[in-house]
């Protein structure tokens, strides 16, 4: 970090510092610095000065309405990944991103030899030491520490008996309603910007559609895009 300015320094300087002197006055928790506090605050008292110029939605913070404005009405993505084709509107997303790829692990477990590639994991992790089970099975009420085991559980030992959510796009078939929304999400809704295949011109708009068409590369023929006219020589 450089900066002319000393101020914006010593303010970059504090976020090294493990010192908490600003408190808040309505709970326990305290923070480096007093725009974290101000933050903090608002929280307690719904205040949300960052209002979105495109809609009627307001935050907590600067960056919150930024990533909105990303995720909503800009559609931008300007993290970009130096080592392959993945972009991120969000830069916490980006550096968990390049870990996939040093294979670094920062977040290490105090009581065994696991290290998490971020903190939401680490956190996931220790509830296996804890013995803390958040995930209640709906059909028999077993409980788990983690929602992967619980999702097997409900497919070995009810699958007759939890619902089926039929993706309207193509085969893929789902217990869940919300993982539906997010497979929708993820594999069905338009991108602004088209993914263009790396072995021929074709483009997408749509991620499963790209999917499908990497595919049609793998089995080492000549195979007829579906993407108008093209043909893809592999």
């Amino acid at each position: 970090f450089t900066s002319v300015k000393l101020s914006s320094l010593r303010r970059h300087l504090k976020t090294h510092s493990d010192e908490k002197r600003h408190s808040c006055h309505l709970c326990p928790k305290a923070f480096r610095t007093a725009t974290l506090l101000h933050n903090h605050v608002n929280t307690h008292t719904g205040n949300k000065p960052h209002k979105c110029s495109e809609c009627d939605t307001a935050f907590v913070t600067r960056g919150e309405l930024s990533r909105h404005r990303r995720y909503k009405h800009t559609l931008e993505k300007p993290f970009k990944c130096t080592i392959c084709e993945y972009s991120s509107v969000e830069a916490s997303k980006m550096r968990r991103h390049v870990r996939s790829h040093t294979g670094e692990r920062p977040f290490p477990c105090d009581l065994c030899s696991y290290a998490g590639r971020d903190a939401y994991k680490l956190k996931r992790h220790m509830f296996t030491h804890t013995g803390e089970k958040r995930y209640e099975c709906y059909v028999c009420q077993a409980r788990f520490t983690q929602s992967g085991t619980m999702k097997v559980h409900m497919l070995q030992k009810h699958g007759e008996n939890v619902p089926k959510h039929q993706c309207p796009h193509c085969s893929t078939c789902l217990s869940r309603k919300s993982d539906l929304g997010v497979h929708l999400r993820n594999l069905h809704s338009y991108m602004e910007e088209a993914v263009k295949c790396r072995d021929c011109e074709a483009a997408f708009h749509e991620r499963y559609a790209f999917l499908q068409h990497r595919k049609t590369h793998r089995d080492g023929k000549k195979s007829k895009c579906a993407q108008g006219s093209c043909t893809c020589n592999q």
